[in-house]
């Protein structure tokens, strides 16, 4: 039986090198480790990354070139939990660079990989004890696409 932790991987279509660049630019304690490359037996271009290992925040992935065959959907997301305002904001803004924004926190990177830029405070608001707080601060999140912790707060005091 094996001990090593689960590896995430994530199908492209030739842009796993680019994609873990620039993941590991977004993220502090990120590394790009081996990159295997095609050689002159192919499928693919002499040179380009076949696969590309790359830790965020200790979390391993390896890129795959797979080719057009699959897509990202929202049916798989990361969420990135953050402490304050600050966080919410540099990973939503960076992470949206060519992207599109979702709804309550949810954004398509550049690549399509479907992120969730979630305060911490969050599950604290949405599940309140007092139905009408935890109701108030659930419609504000609703009406948002990067999440406001000050006005999270707001809804939920009334």
């Amino acid at each position: 039986m094996t001990t090593e932790p689960f590896t995430t991987c994530l199908w492209f279509d030739g842009q796993a090198e680019e994609a873990a660049k620039h993941y590991t630019t977004i993220f502090k304690d990120s590394r790009i480790g081996n990159i295997a490359r095609y050689t002159e037996a192919g499928p693919g271009v002499p040179g380009t990354a076949i696969t590309v290992d790359f830790e965020l925040n200790g979390q391993r992935f390896v890129g795959l070139n797979g080719g057009p065959e699959f897509r990202f959907t929202e049916a798989i997301s990361f969420q990135i939990h953050c402490a304050d305002q600050d966080e919410v904001d540099y990973y939503w803004n960076r992470l949206c660079e060519g992207g599109e924004e979702g709804q309550c926190g949810w954004l398509k990177d550049k690549f399509g990989v479907s992120w969730q830029v979630i305060p911490t405070a969050l599950p604290r608001l949405l599940t309140d004890p007092d139905p009408e707080k935890a109701r108030r601060a659930t419609e504000a999140m609703f009406q948002m696409r990067k999440l406001d912790i000050a006005a999270l707060e707001q809804a939920h005091a009334g």
